[in-house]
């Protein structure tokens, strides 16, 4: 839009056109479309819809003020049963046991690991390499989860590295 009342200022004899791909993409809700219509009207700035059952080039005063209500009426009702229709799915997947979000593989036994490292002067990379996922997609490979390796600054710290589950350093 700032582009276009830039253009329009520049040359203001010249017809300029503000294009989007569907009506949807122009505003966020019924309120904000009208005052959009208003701005293109305002700076003499006609509208071109490229798709939908209203595409083709709209001027924004006259006729086109009532055609630009209409449009903000139909966007709202759009995004009323979109927003609708994406609450009856996530509803129809939690009745499934299906829960969005993303499995969580620390655990407050790894937290607790970890937080006493860096209490004890651990180093975060460090640290990073002793904690072992043990599901989902960051698993760590068999071969590191049956056999830990301690460093030479664990052994003379006194850490252990966790198999599975960490478990908080004594004292």
């Amino acid at each position: 839009m700032d582009f276009a009342r830039t253009i329009k200022k520049a040359v203001p004899h010249q017809r300029v056109i503000f294009t989007v791909h569907e009506m949807k993409r122009l505003g966020r809700g019924a309120a904000e479309l009208p005052a959009i219509a208003e701005d293109l009207r305002h700076h003499d700035i006609e509208l071109e819809l490229l798709s939908g059952p209203l595409k083709g080039v709209h001027d924004p005063s006259g006729h086109g003020a009532a055609l630009f209500a209409f449009f903000a009426g139909m966007a709202e009702s759009e995004r009323e049963h979109i927003r609708e229709k994406s609450s009856e799915d996530q509803a129809s997947a939690r009745e499934r046991g299906r829960h969005g979000g993303r499995p969580k593989v620390v655990d407050e036994d790894m937290v607790a690991y970890a937080r006493s490292l860096r209490a004890h002067g651990v180093p975060v990379p460090e640290i990073a390499r002793k904690l072992v996922i043990p599901s989902g997609k960051n698993k760590a490979p068999p071969s590191t989860a049956s056999s830990p390796k301690t460093t030479r600054s664990d052994r003379q710290r006194g850490h252990q590295t966790p198999r599975c589950h960490p478990m908080p350093l004594p004292g």
